[in-house]
């Protein structure tokens, strides 16, 4: 028997999904900027690169084709995951190149991925985050390949074994510190955009078999009731994380992916009006709120990964609840994009998804959207990419500011060349610091055009032949986002 809540939750969903397109459309006009990303899943080569088999350079096609499609359909990030399980798709210090680049754990690539992928995406106009587990360590126990060198074997007491999954112990101090630090060492070296956590915290709970860590408990409690204590391990990681980050690089966005429930009202009556199974606070001792409560994230992109009406986990009422818990911190919603394929009537075509971006554009807090996964996507399932690019996307747009960065002055692009007959023109950025800058942007009668990395007296050809066009107008764009004053071409 569905209840007056469902029954309430469904009649405004089907209001929102009779609503005037042009009416949404227009409300992200006025706003202007807008989260469109996509989780790059590396792990078990969900998404990149699709074989530990392929060559360096089939590695690098096949990631300029993902980031290709969506830059063409309107979207302005790509979230990677470059550390899914104490490894790395770079050269570093701490832990061996991942398996899932060559099929062998340690073995060189031949080039560094996270070097080719960052300048790609800024090529392309996307946002780089930078996609970090932070504590798996061996996703499958009973097909571990890890050598001596392997920090499981250097620091075996830093371990916990739980089910077929190693990772490290939150509890342990020296385990905050070396996470911190390989988190850092990317920071440093990288052009990133930003850090990036998903949901894997302490983990998802296998029925009938406790957690391991009363050891630990006893050693690091300090009074603390077990819950409390777990919780404060995952605060501590992320408060040291968010000051580290804004001393190195205050424009680098530091946020986390949660799983979409914090609490349940009937536990907490801050708590949504769901009946999940499993919440973040209980379970994986997440305790999101505290987080943007005192500013330690930039943002949250809860994993929103039910449909509307769902008699559990209602679409709508946890838009409508994160939104109303967000603290001035920013909100993207994680669409489930991967259940696209499933044959039952909510999934079973693309409007699920783009009724779910219609809802989100009608709450004041939520600031876009991040979909799992890339693979799924690019099937392009009942055409989902086709109806963002042409519908919900059209309208090219930047990713927000980060909130709290103070706005800097930065002068209009100085045109060293135009030349009206080959429809391009020459910027002379001698008079700017190049390291500042992340893009050039194009407007076209004030709606965004074209998106380009910035680079030393670049040309731009930046005029569709045969195309009427009024004005085209020129800015810069910095690492914290903030816009230049305007260069304008008649």
């Amino acid at each position: 028997m569905i209840s007056f809540a469902q029954l309430l939750s469904l009649i405004i969903y089907i209001f929102i999904c009779n609503s005037v397109n042009g009416q949404t459309t227009q409300k992200f006009l006025d706003s202007e900027r807008e989260m469109r990303a996509a989780w790059v899943a590396t792990v078990e080569n969900i998404d990149w690169p699709s074989s530990k088999k392929l060559t360096a350079e089939q590695q690098q096609n096949e990631f300029k084709n993902i980031v290709s499609r969506y830059s063409e359909a309107g979207f302005n990030a790509l979230f990677v995951q470059i550390r899914p399980c104490a490894d790395a798709f770079y050269p570093s210090p701490y832990e061996s190149w991942s398996p899932y680049l060559t099929g062998v754990r340690g073995k060189d690539p031949g080039y560094d991925p996270l070097k080719f992928m960052i300048e790609e995406c800024h090529r392309q106009g996307l946002e780089f985050h930078a996609w970090f587990n932070p504590y798996r360590a061996i996703i499958n126990i009973h097909n571990d390949h890890t050598d001596i060198s392997h920090i499981t074997k250097l620091k075996p007491e830093w371990f916990i074994t739980y089910g077929n999954i190693k990772l490290f112990n939150p509890g342990i101090p020296e385990v905050w510190t070396y996470i911190k630090e390989i988190v850092m060492d990317v920071v440093k070296k990288y052009d990133i955009d930003g850090v990036h956590l998903d949901d894997y915290f302490y983990p998802y709970k296998i029925p009938g078999k406790p957690f391991p860590d009363l050891k630990t408990y006893n050693i690091y409690n300090n009074g603390m009731k077990l819950d409390g204590w777990r919780r404060q391990n995952v605060d501590t990681v992320i408060h040291l994380l968010h000051e580290a980050i804004n001393k190195e690089k205050p424009y680098i966005r530091f946020g986390v992916s949660p799983f979409g429930v914090w609490r349940n009202k009937h536990i907490d009556a801050e708590g949504s009006a769901t009946r999940a199974g499993c919440t973040n606070y209980d379970d994986l001792y997440a305790d999101i709120l505290k987080w943007l409560k005192n500013d330690w994230i930039d943002y949250a992109a809860p994993q929103l990964y039910w449909e509307t009406g769902n008699r559990v986990c209602d679409y709508y009422t946890l838009t409508q609840w994160w939104n109303d818990h967000s603290y001035g911190k920013q909100i993207y919603v994680g669409h489930a994009s991967y259940r696209l394929f499933e044959k039952t009537p909510s999934w079973c075509n693309s409007s699920q998804i783009c009724n779910q971006v219609k809802i989100l554009r009608n709450h004041d807090n939520v600031q876009g959207s991040i979909y799992y996964n890339t693979n799924s996507m690019m099937k392009n399932p009942h055409h989902i990419m086709d109806s963002l690019r042409l519908n919900y996307y059209s309208v090219r747009c930047l990713a927000p500011l980060k909130e709290g960065v103070s706005k800097t002055k930065i002068p209009a692009p100085k045109i060293k060349i135009y030349d009206s007959n080959t429809q391009t023109i020459q910027l002379d950025l001698d008079t700017i610091t190049i390291k500042s800058l992340r893009y050039i942007v194009i407007y076209n009668n004030n709606l965004l055009y074209k998106v380009i990395a910035a680079d030393k007296n670049i040309k731009v050809d930046f005029i569709e032949k045969n195309k009427a066009i009024s004005k085209y107008t020129i800015k810069y764009v910095d690492k914290f986002g903030n816009e230049s004053e305007t260069a304008t071409i008649i």
